[in-house]
């Protein structure tokens, strides 16, 4: 699967739904970019370090979203320059989704009682989720962090995690996978895991987009 594949197919699936909306809120934090429609729905996605942003202005055009069309933010999604601009899109992109998400169809429960871990299983989890990690441990189930921040956590040797992803019964990975362009490369090195769950703020919750996709679980947040 080709990089940024899900963040195209995601983009034409919100096209149109994008197309009488206008962005009422742009607000971008240290952690998270939050984004409020005219119609109040809200979404929001993470915020990464990018070493592509000098000065003292990380968003040229900061002060004129509020009015403008959100389908033009929304292209941020596959046109963006940098990772602050493709989570401005995909934090639209969840506004958008949350605007017709069908509560009904959604759960509110611990991440972990999904996942049905057994003793001795094996989970891979793509990017720190720190909450889980003494939950999944106390299942008995061997857990092994692949993580690209060194300030968060020992990196992984390449080697060593392409056979955490080819070995593992249960995959949790990170929405931010989208942000920073490794999703798809991670999970073409998944073996035959029983469950993968993309999970965190960022996760777009629109299932259709990852039907041809290992991913059979999404946790998100509806704003």
């Amino acid at each position: 699967m080709k990089q940024g594949t899900i963040l195209n197919r995601l983009y034409e699936k919100l096209e149109s739904s994008a197309e009488d909306r206008r962005i009422a809120d742009l607000r971008v934090g240290l952690s998270y970019v939050g984004v409020r429609l005219d119609n109040n729905a809200a979404g929001l996605a993470a915020v990464l370090p990018d070493i592509t942003i000098r000065g003292c202005t990380v968003l040229a055009d900061a002060g004129s979203y509020a009015g403008s069309p959100a389908k033009n933010v929304l292209k941020y999604l596959i046109g963006g320059k940098n990772s602050l601009h493709v989570a401005i899109g995909l934090a639209t992109a969840n506004a958008l989704i949350g605007a017709s998400l069908d509560k009904d169809k959604t759960e509110d429960r611990e991440a972990t009682t999904y996942f049905n871990l057994q003793p001795g299983e094996k989970v891979a989890m793509v990017g720190l989720f720190g909450p889980l990690v003494e939950r999944i441990r106390a299942t008995g189930a061997v857990l092994t962090v692949i993580e690209k921040n060194p300030d968060r956590l020992a990196i992984l040797s390449p080697e060593a995690k392409r056979q955490a992803l080819q070995d593992c019964d249960v995959a949790i990975i990170t929405a931010t996978t989208l942000l920073n362009g490794t999703f798809e490369e991670t999970v073409s090195f998944l073996g035959a895991p029983r469950l993968v769950a993309l999970m965190g703020p960022s996760t777009p919750l629109l299932p259709a987009i990852f039907q041809d996709t290992p991913v059979k679980h999404l946790g998100g947040v509806a704003v």
